[in-house]
């Protein structure tokens, strides 16, 4: 009996910091609150990289926006410094070792530090295998596998010298659906996770925590320039009845680099709709 007291009150205690909790922002700062943190974001020249950007500018992150497309980035970079953070723009090839290597090093000259990576360029070369040339699958796995793994093991060595960093994998819903005409884009998204399990595994004991966003369809300038037949008909394979939206995905990156995810690591937050449950 004592120890069935003990535990409901333990049970009401953390009830009640659960709630105090989720009564705060998201604490992007940790204790130190004159610490500046920074994220770098890949594939952050559009869409939904560039919505993760300037959702962190706007909670006062430090932002790195790297992409391909050097004018998508630049205009990003300063739409972030508008919102009063420092922000760098940066021109990389993720499937290239030294392009990386040189990302970092510049950010880590500008910084002194990377706190948060979120690994969001990817790239499609739809077919179906029976078409798809060797081009196509290994340009896929390249940029969206390959580039998760050459970022993530650059940032590393940073986060571990630190003991801190947390590390977002942007993934697909096709990753544990499969999508007719995507094995390629589906295989490198499905490794995505098994990498992020294994990574997850291998750092916790540095405090890093490496964790999966997996979005559904999300609204873009592709699905807004399907006909409207077509958009009914992607829509209602969602149970929620919509499209989501690049600010879906960012709240969920968001929370996951956020303090209040720290004992949260190894995992896959689904973000479609309810189309995979």
């Amino acid at each position: 009996m004592l120890q069935l007291n003990l535990l409901t009150k333990l049970a009401a205690q953390l009830s009640g910091e659960i709630v105090s909790r989720n009564r705060k922002k998201f604490d992007f700062k940790g204790n130190n609150m004159t610490e500046d943190r920074t994220a770098i974001v890949t594939g952050g020249g559009q869409g939904i990289g560039r919505t993760i950007i300037l959702d962190l500018a706007s909670k006062g992150v430090n932002v790195v926006a790297a992409d391909i497309n050097l004018d998508g980035v630049n205009q990003v970079s300063s739409e972030a410094e508008g919102l009063g953070v420092r922000a760098m723009a940066l021109q990389v090839d993720i499937s290239d070792a030294e392009s990386v290597q040189a990302m970092v090093n510049a950010v880590s000259d500008e910084f002194d530090r990377v706190d948060y990576l979120v690994n969001n360029a990817g790239i499609t070369r739809d077919s179906l295998l029976v078409r798809m040339d060797d081009e196509a699958w290994q340009a896929v796995i390249d940029v969206n596998l390959t580039g998760a793994y050459l970022c993530s093991k650059a940032v590393v060595r940073l986060m571990m010298k630190k003991r801190f960093g947390r590390i977002v994998n942007i993934s697909s819903v096709v990753a544990v659906m499969g999508n007719a005409g995507q094995t390629n884009y589906a295989a490198s998204k499905a490794g995505m996770i098994g990498f992020t399990k294994s990574l997850a595994r291998e750092v916790a004991p540095r405090n890093i925590t490496v964790n999966v966003v997996a979005p559904g369809f999300i609204q873009t300038a592709m699905t807004d320039a399907l006909g409207e037949k077509a958009r009914e008909d992607l829509v209602a394979l969602i149970p929620s009845q919509r499209l989501g939206t690049p600010e879906d995905v960012a709240a969920s990156v968001g929370f996951l680099l956020s303090d209040e995810a720290s004992y949260i690591t190894g995992q896959v937050l689904h973000v479609n709709g309810g189309m995979y449950m």
